[in-house]
Order: structure tokens, then C-alpha cells, then sequence
């Protein structure tokens, strides 16, 4: 379930008689609990709890209803119970149906309230489902009580009225829609006369069977998009005279309304009376963005941009400068006024707004700093100079667009209301302005540069309305002379692989044509770095962290050294939404501008650290890039890539149908080897696969199930690609093979995020590597012994790109690029010994696989000081003394490439 799912749920839960019995199984069920999880709950199988009248779900909650007045003696209870501790609980809950009371156990945080109005709570409990929260969604959860609401309501009009479905109507249903929230925020807000004015007048005036409420609300709409003074008797409805004249367009054009059902009309009056003083324009936007869009509407409530996590791209960027000048500025009135001009003049563009979660964080920023401005200067009553057209952006989908020009007019507001109160924020809040910044359209298709106006080109506004798009980009007219210009954002994220053809396209309309495994957003890079070449300007944005390892280093690094300096950066972390199960994705954070800044800034785990530059890899240290390369840099024996079949699965057995090959037939043993790749490393559970000499065709084929299989590879390569086609007059051997008949190391393709060792293992003489995984033959325990050390691991991570939730290991990337300083006779003799003490530590605890072995938590702790041993042999080859940390080790990795890479060079 999502959260809009649960929210429905609780409420419903809410608003029925409370049954004592039932409670705790219902509210189970309201987070997304499975029907069979609730019965063995109820027949006492998983119920091990030891408080009357108490279910306990283990890892989860422990709930008990109890008799009237006895809720904060039960809460108590709960959480002293032995089986509290015993099931790790996270929650502990208590009702008698008039009372509700629960704590949260790792937080200490609480809920109390009335039974009737624990609905409103339902944030705090969303971990229950798996989804993890903000903490403005915990606190107050309203955000997506409204997406819930007109999520209902908008599957409802369509459904009555189809045609708004369509391509062509569709921006009206979203025009509209985004005027039914402008009006329920200002019914509640006092923008309206009177509290509830559009709901009341609604519900007052329309027939209960909705056969008119479309006609009241057209109605209502043409009203506040006349003025006053053209009020003539009779040319407003007198029951709407007291809407005010909102215009900024928002009511232009046609006041054409969805029809109602009655059921729909009930969805509307649910909506208006919820309380949208809370609304939340940071969250809310990026939520009921999905309400429009049919493919996102199963993860309702649960795209949003958390504040913290913008505010590392905004901070660095250009608010920590304020903030500091701020500071130094004191009460210094005539610092105090530049600072004000200067924050005036910047402009916020976000190339990918979305729901404008970003331009909407940044002015309410630039507000706080601003109103502080002006309390020192004693100045608190002046209206803002910070223009909503400043903050601009460009955004793909329709509603989106609606809902950020929405978001920044509610925001602007707000912080009215905040900093000059809401007597003077009401008095020049309406009517609205008719200026638009927001457009809609395909970002890597626009012109950023005049859009921006960055140089003051002189432009009016063609389109002439605040929700539509301005048509003609040169002829917008806003003067910013001596501004600055920020770029930031949230790009798509897209890996090389899963970019449409429009986006492939889009990548060849920035100049990336040939760069086909480079990730979607970095054309959003290639446009920016475009404007920061011509302008002062500076960039940052969130983007994937593969394109800070493996070959996309390669592909994109030259052009962004070429035009700007990277000034700051997060080294990678997960930027994950709410939505329950969801790994998120693996991100960075560049921060890209015109001028090099003597002391970058290094991002990582919590910290900060300072140095005199950022490498591609987002470690301090030389602007150098690591080229996957056919042979290793180093003197180390060559690793190659296992063996592929190209086969359809004909050639290759699992271990089932290779023990029915061999009773068939005993003389097949002699055809059949031991196969596995990177899975068979790690799990230890090996295939099998048929592997026929030149020689021995004739022989092995008169064995039936081996012909059948072997024919039926034939079949297979002869309708494949055009190299299996080749194949096919071999279809007894593999495709490609790079098979020896020594023994090897082999080598994983993914190192796991749970471990921090590359997965390796030696292989007899005789089995062969499938392509997954990688080889190297002989017996090659040095290699062995650097590859499964801590020093490679570190290397790899950093050099390679991810692959899921793990790293992509490779041999041309991470083995071939990997520094290794030249060896002595008694280094290689250590290292040996390190191999052998490891594969010794391993063997001990067979069968137990590497898996089993290599979990963090679990893993033996002889096994883990051969590793320890290992990598002190290591550290001490490469500086004489154990490394300090990775950090210290990547600076010396990179230090012995450069050294390496330049004697090639000489």
C-alpha cells in the first residue's frame, strides 16, 4: 500500500464504531497487513504477546485496548513488557476507544489525542508499512491527507466526464484542478472574506444530486475574474459577490467545469473542509503531482523532495555565501542594504522543476534572510523586493507546471503572513501577478540562456496569463543587471540502458549522440555547462552517481573541465523517496561553476572536508581520469572475462539436468564441467555445462541427450545476432571462450553493499568461468591477495560504476587501472602467505559459502584477521604503515597512477 492507501484506511478505521476486539487487527490491516498475517495473528500462532488484551507483532508494534481510563497505565505496560524487548518492537499503541496514546521506541517520540482524532496521526505510523518519513510528514501529515482527498476526486470526474481524459483536454482538467486548490487554500487563509467561502457556497447553492454544482463553480470561477468596478448590477450572481477579483489569469478564459456526480460533489465538500492552512508547499506539489499522471498514481503521496536533502545542493551553492555575509554584516545598515539589492537580484533556475520543490525551498530561503535584513534595519513592515520571477524553471509535464506556480504563489504568502503578518500580507496578496516564469516543455529542447535572461537582454512576457507557458522565450523583458544566476535541480534520473529513443534524441541534441552509455542527466550537464561558459553562472545539481565512475568518467569529465571548475561535491549517497521498499538511487551532488574557488568542498557522511581539489571520482585530488585500459597498468598477471555461450541455455545444465544426463548415459561425464559465474562464486551452488574438444565431436554427439541439446543450440544461433549466427555451424562449443585447462582465480562482476571485498575464489583445473565473472590463470595468489584486499575494494568502488546495490567490478576499469608499486621477492612471499592464511580460514567453516562468510555482521573472526593480516602486508607495501582511512588510501592510489600513467607516457 501506499501512503494515500493508508491514510484512506486509518480514516475510514476512524469514522466506524470502535470494537475492541477488532481494533487492533483493523489497524493492522490499514497499513498494508496481509489477510493470512491477520488470522494467524487472531488463532494466537504469532501473537506472543503478554499483555491482556495485547497483539504483538514481532519487529513491529505491540497494540492493547484496555477498559476506559486505563490508556497511559497499558502504554506503560507495553513498554516494560519482556515481549516488547524480546520482538524489537518499534511501536507501542494503547486505546479504550477514547483515548489513543502510542510512543515510538527508537525515537521516543508520542502521540496522544482523542480516539476520534488519531486519523490524523497515521504519519507517525508509516514505517509500520515500510515507508520511511520526513519529518514534516510525521508531524503533520496533511500534505498527503489532500492528495488522498483529491486523488478520489479527480479519478471521479474523469470517470464521469471522459472527454477531460483525452490528450486535448487534458490541460483544462489540470487548470482546473489547480484552481480548486487555489481556492480551498484561500478560503482558509482569510484571502477569501469569509472562512470556507467556496466550500459553503458550493455546498449551499448546488442541488444534492450535483445536477448543477458544475454550473456554481463556473460560476464562482467568472466571478473572480472580473474586477470590482466592473460589477455591474446584475453581471455577478449575488450569492458570488463576495469572491474578490483574483485574475493573475489563473480565472481567465473559460470558467468550463467537469460535471459532478453526487458522489463526486461529496468528494469536493470533503476536500474544502479539510484544514489547508497546513498545506505545505515544500511537499504538497511534489505529492499531488501524481494525482495527474495515470502511470505515478500507485506511489501516491509518495514523491517528495525531503528539505534537508535539497538544502545540500542550495547551501553550498549559494546560501551559505548569504548566510556568511550576512553574519559579517552585523548591524552594519549600509552592509546590510547591499546584501539586500544582491539577494533581489539573484535568480533561481531549476531545469527540471517538477512540481518546484526546489525554487520554492530557495525563496523561502532568500525570505528568511531577507525579513532578517530588515528587522536589523528596523525595516520589518517593507513589502519583499524578491520577485516570484525570479525563480524560474522549465518542466515537461502540464499539471507539474501548474502546481509549482501554485506552490511559489502559496509560498510567497506564507512568508507574508510570517514576516509582515497577515493584515499586510492580505492587503497585497490579490490580485494576483500575471508574470510567469514556470514553462512547459522539453528542457533539452529550450533555450536556457534566454530564458534566464542572465545577460538583461531586454524581454516582455508573450504569453499573457500566470498559469500558461510564455510561447516566445525572446520576448520576455525583465532587467537583472548585476545579477546572479543559479542553476540547481533534480534532473531524471535514467541509466545509459533505459533512455527512451525521444530521450536519445535529446541526448544528440546536446552534442551527446556517441556517448550512448552515458546516463540521461548528463545532458542536463552538457546545457548547463553551456550557460556557465557564457555567464557568471553557477550550477548544481543531483545527479547519478555513475557518472563519477567507470567509463562515464571517461565520456563526460573532458567537457566539464574544458568549461567550468567543480567547486564542491557529495561524494555518493542513497536519495530515495517515501515510497515503501524503494532501494532509492544511488546520487551525487556537483557543484559546478565559471571560477575556481581556492578551497573546495568535500561532502561525505556527515562531514566536511576542505582541499585543494575535487577529483572526477569526488575524492581530493588531481583532475585525472582513469581510462579503462585492455592491459593492466601495473606488473600483474592479465585478467579476462570468463567464457559465453551465446546458447539460449541449451549448453549449460543445472545440476538436476546434468545428473539425468549422466544416469542416461555414464560415458557423458566426460563431456560435462563445472560452470558458474559471479552467483556460483558467492553461493557456492555450481551449473554444469557441456564442453566438447574438436576431437571429440563425433563421439560426444553419439550420446542422444547431449545431440538433442547440442541440435538444439544449432536452432537457437541460427535465428540470434549475427556472431551466434557464425556460431552455429559449431554448436557443440562455446561462442566465445576464453577458456584454459590450468587452475585460476575468479573473479565477481558485483561487489556486494554488504561487504567490503571484491568476490573471489580459486578454481581446479577444469571448471569453466562463465562471462560473468572474470579470470586469471595460473596460480596467481599474489593476484589473489590484492584483489580481496581493502585497498582494491576502495579502488574498485571508486573507479567503477554502480550496478543496483552494489558496484559493477570490471576488468578493463578497476583490475587494469588498479596501481601496484613494483614487488620485491619477499612482498610477493607475504602476499602468498596472506592468500593462503584466507583460503585456509575459508576452507575451516565448509560448506559455508563466501555469502555466508562475508556477511558484515557474521562473519568468523579468524577469517576476518587473514583479512586484517592482508591488508596490513598490503598498506605497508604501498606507505610503510597501515592507511589512516580511504580517503588516504584513494589520495595514494591516485598519486601511483599518475606516476605509472606519465613513465607509459615517457
Amino acid at each position: 500500500m501506499n501512503a494515500v492507501e493508508i491514510e484512506e484506511a486509518i480514516s475510514l478505521l476512524a469514522e466506524q464504531p470502535f470494537v475492541a476486539a477488532e481494533f487492533p487487527y483493523a489497524f493492522l490491516e490499514a497499513f498494508g497487513n496481509k489477510a493470512t498475517t491477520i488470522i494467524r495473528l487472531k488463532t494466537g500462532n504469532n501473537n506472543k504477546s503478554d499483555v491482556e488484551g495485547g497483539v504483538l507483532q514481532y519487529n513491529n508494534i505491540h497494540i492493547a485496548v484496555c477498559d476506559i481510563g486505563n490508556v497511559t497505565e497499558t502504554l506503560f505496560k507495553l513498554k516494560e513488557s519482556p515481549a516488547t524487548t524480546k520482538a524489537k518492537v518499534k511501536f507501542i499503541l494503547a486505546t479504550d476507544g477514547s483515548e489513543f496514546q502510542a510512543e515510538d521506541l527508537n525515537s521516543g517520540e508520542t502521540v496522544v489525542c482523542d480516539y476520534s482524532a488519531f486519523h490524523n496521526y497515521f504519519g507517525f505510523f508509516l514505517s509500520l508499512a515500510g515507508i520511511s518519513t520526513v519529518k514534516q510528514i510525521r508531524e503533520d501529515a496533511f500534505d498527503i491527507k489532500a492528495t488522498s482527498r483529491l486523488n478520489k476526486l479527480y479519478i471521479e470526474l474523469l470517470s464521469n466526464n471522459p472527454e477531460w481524459a483525452t490528450a486535448e483536454r487534458r490541460h483544462d482538467m489540470n487548470h482546473f484542478l489547480a484552481r480548486l486548490i487555489f481556492c480551498f487554500f484561500a478560503e482558509d487563509t482569510d484571502i477569501f472574506i469569509e472562512d470556507g467561502l467556496f466550500t459553503q457556497t458550493v455546498q449551499q447553492m448546488s442541488n444534492r444530486d450535483a445536477s448543477d454544482t458544475h454550473e456554481i463553480i463556473s460560476e464562482i470561477f467568472r466571478t473572480m475574474d472580473i474586477k470590482k468596478d466592473d460589477r455591474a448590477e446584475g453581471k455577478v450572481k449575488n450569492w458570488a459577490i463576495k469572491f474578490p477579483y483574483v485574475n493573475g489569469q489563473l480565472f481567465s478564459g473559460s470558467t468550463e467545469t467537469p460535471k459532478f456526480t453526487k458522489i463526486g460533489r461529496s468528494y469536493l465538500l470533503h476536500v474544502g473542509k479539510l484544514d489547508w492552512k497546513k498545506v505545505n508547499p515544500d511537499i504538497f506539489g511534489s505529492m499531488i503531482q501524481a494525482v495527474a499522471d495515470e502511470d505515478e498514481r500507485g506511489a501516491l503521496g509518495m514523491h517528495y523532495t525531503s528539505v534537508p536533502n535539497i538544502l545540500k545542493v542550495l547551501n553550498p551553492l549559494f546560501l551559505d555565501d548569504l548566510k556568511m555575509q550576512l553574519e559579517e554584516a552585523g548591524d552594519n545598515t549600509r552592509k546590510l542594504l547591499n546584501l539586500r539589492k544582491r539577494i533581489s537580484r539573484i535568480r533561481i533556475f531549476d531545469p527540471a522543476c517538477g512540481s518546484g520543490n526546489f525554487l520554492v525551498i530557495a525563496y523561502k530561503q532568500m525570505r528568511e534572510i531577507e525579513a532578517e535584513i530588515n528587522s536589523r534595519r528596523g525595516e520589518g513592515h517593507l513589502a519583499s523586493e524578491i520577485p516570484l520571477t525570479n525563480f524560474r524553471g522549465i518542466e515537461l509535464r502540464d499539471f507539474s507546471c501548474e502546481i509549482a506556480r501554485l506552490a511559489l504563489i502559496i509560498a510567497e504568502y506564507q512568508s507574508d503572513v510570517i514576516y509582515r503578518g497577515q493584515k499586510l500580507a492580505l492587503a497585497e496578496f490579490l490580485p494576483l501577478n500575471k508574470e510567469n516564469w514556470i514553462v512547459c516543455g522539453n528542457s533539452l529542447r529550450r533555450d536556457w540562456l534566454s530564458l534566464m535572461d542572465v545577460k538583461g537582454a531586454g524581454v516582455k512576457l508573450h504569453a499573457d496569463d500566470l498559469f500558461s507557458t510564455p510561447l516566445h522565450q525572446s520576448e520576455i523583458n525583465f532587467e537583472n543587471e548585476r545579477g546572479e544566476t543559479y542553476i540547481c535541480g533534480n534532473p531524471p534520473y535514467l541509466g545509459a540502458k533505459k533512455k527512451s529513443t525521444i530521450q536519445t534524441e535529446d541526448m544528440n541534441a546536446v552534442g551527446l549522440g556517441k556517448a550512448q552509455l552515458l546516463d540521461y542527466v548528463c545532458a542536463f550537464i552538457i546545457k548547463g555547462l553551456e550557460v556557465i561558459k557564457h555567464t557568471e553562472c553557477g550550477m548544481a545539481l543531483v545527479v547519478t552517481s555513475s557518472i563519477c565512475q567507470g567509463e562515464q568518467v571517461s565520456l563526460l569529465w573532458p567537457e566539464i573541465f574544458k568549461k567550468s571548475k567543480l567547486n564542491f561535491a557529495y561524494r555518493p549517497f542513497k536519495w530515495a523517496n517515501s515510497a515503501a521498499n524503494n532501494a532509492g538511487v544511488w546520487c551525487t551532488i556537483l557543484g559546478l561553476e565559471a571560477h575556481e574557488k581556492k578551497i573546495k568542498r568535500l561532502f561525505f557522511d556527515g562531514q566536511l572536508k576542505l582541499c585543494d581539489n575535487i577529483a572526477p571520482y569526488l575524492i581530493p585530488g588531481p583532475d585525472i581520469i582513469c581510462e579503462p585500459r585492455k592491459k593492466p597498468i601495473s606488473d600483474i598477471r592479465q585478467m579476462q572475462m570468463g567464457s559465453n555461450p551465446v546458447d539460449g541455455k541449451r549448453l549449460v545444465l543445472s545440476v538436476e539436468e546434468y545428473k539425468k544426463i549422466i544416469s542416461s548415459d555414464p560415458r557423458a561425464k566426460k563431456y560435462l564441467k563445472k560452470y558458474g559465474g559471479t552467483d556460483e562464486i558467492t553461493s557456492g551452488n555450481n551449473r554444469w555445462c557441456i564442453w566438447i574438444e574438436e576431437d571429440e565431436v563425433e563421439e560426444a554427439l553419439a550420446i542422444p541427450l547431449i545431440a538433442e541439446r547440442v541440435e538444439a543450440c544449432r536452432i537457437y544461433r541460427e535465428t540470434a545476432g549475427r556472431d551466434a549466427r557464425k556460431a552455429a555451424k559449431r554448436p557443440y562449443a562455446f561462442c566465445y571462450s576464453t577458456y584454459n585447462d590450468l587452475p585460476f582465480v575468479n573473479v565477481g562482476k558485483v561487489i556486494g553493499n554488504s561487504t567490503k571485498f571484491v568476490p573471489a575464489t580459486l578454481r581446479p583445473k577444469g571448471f569453466v568461468s562463465s562471462d560473468a565473472a572474470f579470470t586469471i590463470y595460473g596460480t596467481p595468489l599474489v593476484e589473489f591477495s590484492i584483489i580481496v584486499s581493502t585497498l582494491h575494494c576502495v579502488w574498485a568502488e571508486t573507479i567503477a560504476g554502480r550496478l543496483g546495490n552494489g558496484t559493477r567490478y570490471g576488468n578493463t576499469t578497476a583490475y587494469n587501472t588498479f596501481p601496484v608499486p613494483l614487488l620485491t621477492e619477499k612482498n610477493k612471499e607475504d602476499l602468498i602467505n596472506c592468500a593462503e592464511e584466507i583460503l585456509i580460514a575459508r576452507e575451516r567453516y565448509f560448506p559455508a559459502t563466501i555469502a555466508d562468510l562475508y556477511d558484515s555482521e557474521s562473519m568468523p573472526e579468524d577469517l576476518r584477521r587473514a583479512h586484517d593480516r592482508n591488508d596490513e602486508v598490503i598498506d605497508r607495501i604501498y606507505v610503510g604503515r597501515r592507511f589512516k582511512n580511504d580517503t588516504e588510501r584513494l589520495e595514494k592510489l591516485f598519486d601511483l597512477y599518475t606516476q605509472l600513467t606519465s613513465k607509459r607516457k615517457a
